[in-house]
């Protein structure tokens, strides 16, 4: 278990760096910081020259890969982080040098127990991509097969560990001051986060997210996924089918291969709404780098390291809400905001479909051009402190890839309509999942589960209250305090960590741990 002061000197270190890029300066100012961090961020950012202009972006690179894939997520949270950082942090890069492809040739080799020419017939040495957990590069297999080979950097696996328990722990003594922190659940932020890097950080699982994802969306036309290649993957390699095809961010050539880029685009909104709302199981890293167009007009999606995963009953309050606001039915929107337990139940429904109105209503019949989702998911967030509804990590998730699909849409087709196009696939998946036929076959498939579970439900039942008779019961025995499990009563805080709550709540984990204050 790391020590205390080692969280405290690595909040230190990352705090100084933040001062530098001017990327601290926001807390001082935002009523929501509380007054010890203030006093303390003050402190840290004695001394240091700052740039006029804070560089947020710049900060989370200099801190280390961890921090660039955090920097990434709270890019699309201007609620907690501030338009300004949000939109500066948009230009963070997930790229870093390569590695030498000759430090890797023996880390893969171990991983295979055999020599890499007997895998593959020739790979390039030089990568095709290299961000900040892996690098790929283009290969081609002992049968003749074009492939691309994922593999991690050396020792990325402890560094995100070392990084993430920092998190962590500073997370945790954050949400213990209460108030707007507690309110943002840093700790369950942090909770998600691990739990997605150390998806990425395990090759084999990322294959398995694209073999999931390649059966859900089977029967979509016009989308697909990648096939994995099980002989030549590991926890280290991931080896999967090469993709010949132009990225959706190069609309130029797009256009020069006679791409119909407004059936690309609404494709590509349909295809995000049938993971998310259908399967339940959605590409939660749908940036333009990972999205190709092969020549025959089918999207195909690369990297699945970040999934997102809904429950059917949350998917079901999801498409109602979606539709809601398409229609203008805002009432409905709130009552199922409280009966997903949200809002606190002491707020009143009817306000919060007014507020709900504020926010809809600008959107209703606009552009993306003029008015977006993205924008729609801001001002939600917005009225959300008014009402008291914690922050819910799945759906931050879908946040953020719904306004990453807006965006490539936006860049295909500049009129495209999301609420028009989401429209009918939403009220036609309402009507098939929620109408009487639906929920006259849920109820039958919920009663004859609940008849299924009576005989085990007997069965535990006799077992943990058998039939009186035999010896006679014990005596119930007293309960008493054993020496090696007593625990000291913690102490306040001192000085010391105190130091640690600053760089908590500082700079590159602010808009993280739930001040909402760097910009």
């Amino acid at each position: 278990m790391t020590r205390p002061a080692r969280h405290i000197w690595r909040l230190l270190k990352w705090g100084r760096i933040a001062a530098r890029h001017g990327a601290l300066r926001g807390i001082e100012s935002d009523p929501n910081t509380p007054a010890p961090v203030k006093r303390l961020v003050r402190i840290a950012r004695l001394g240091t020259r700052q740039p006029a202009t804070p560089d947020y972006a710049g900060a989370f690179r200099a801190i280390g890969p961890a921090a660039i894939k955090l920097g990434q997520s709270l890019a699309t949270r201007p609620d907690l982080v501030g338009d300004e950082a949000a939109q500066n942090l948009l230009s963070l890069q997930d790229n870093l040098p390569p590695v030498p492809f000759e430090s890797l040739r023996p880390v893969i080799e171990s991983t295979f127990v055999q020599p890499l020419d007997q895998l593959f017939r020739e790979i390039d040495p030089n990568p095709v991509g290299a961000a900040s957990i892996a690098q790929v590069h283009r290969a081609i297999t002992s049968d003749g097969r074009q492939v691309a080979v994922k593999m991690l950097r050396p020792g990325i696996r402890e560094q995100f560990a070392r990084d993430i328990a920092t998190y962590e722990w500073a997370a945790a003594h954050v949400e213990a001051m209460g108030g707007e922190a507690a309110r943002l659940r840093p700790a369950l932020t942090i909770a998600n986060f691990k739990r997605w890097t150390n998806t990425e950080l395990d090759l084999r699982r990322e294959a398995a997210a694209a073999s999931e994802l390649a059966d859900a969306m089977k029967g979509f036309a016009g989308y697909r996924i990648p096939a994995v290649d099980w002989d030549r993957t590991n926890g280290r390699v991931l080896t999967i089918e090469w993709i010949d095809g132009i990225k959706m961010s190069d609309r130029a050539a797009l256009v020069a291969a006679g791409h119909d880029l407004n059936l690309l685009a609404e494709r590509l909104v349909i295809a995000f709404l049938s993971q998310a709302i259908t399967e339940g199981y959605f590409h939660a890293d749908m940036h333009q780098g990972n999205l190709f167009v092969e020549p025959d007009g089918t999207i195909a999606a690369i990297d699945f390291g970040i999934m997102g995963r809904i429950d059917r009953r949350a998917r079901q309050w999801l498409a109602e809400i979606l539709y809601g606001l398409t229609t203008g039915n805002y009432r409905r929107v709130a009552e199922i905001h409280f009966e997903a337990q949200y809002v606190p139940s002491h707020h009143s429904v009817g306000e919060f479909a007014t507020a709900l109105r504020a926010v809809g209503e600008p959107m209703r019949g606009k552009p993306v051009s003029e008015l977006s989702v993205g924008q729609m998911l801001d001002g939600l967030f917005a009225i959300t402190r008014d009402f008291d509804m914690q922050t819910q990590p799945h759906l931050l998730l879908l946040q953020k890839t719904m306004v990453m699909v807006e965006g490539i849409a936006t860049q295909l087709n500049p009129q495209i309509n999301m609420w028009d196009v989401s429209a009918p696939f939403v009220r036609s998946w309402i009507r098939d999942e929620l109408g009487p036929e639906a929920a006259i076959a849920n109820r039958l498939r919920e009663d004859f589960d609940t008849l299924q579970r009576i005989p085990g439900l007997i069965r535990r039942l006799e077992e943990k209250y058998p039939p009186k008779g035999g010896a006679p019961e014990p005596a119930p025995l007293p309960e008493i305090e054993l020496v090696w499990d007593r625990k000291e009563r913690p102490s306040g805080p001192g000085w010391l960590g105190q130091a640690a709550l600053l760089l908590a709540g500082a700079g590159i984990m602010a808009g993280l741990f739930g001040f909402g204050v760097i910009g």
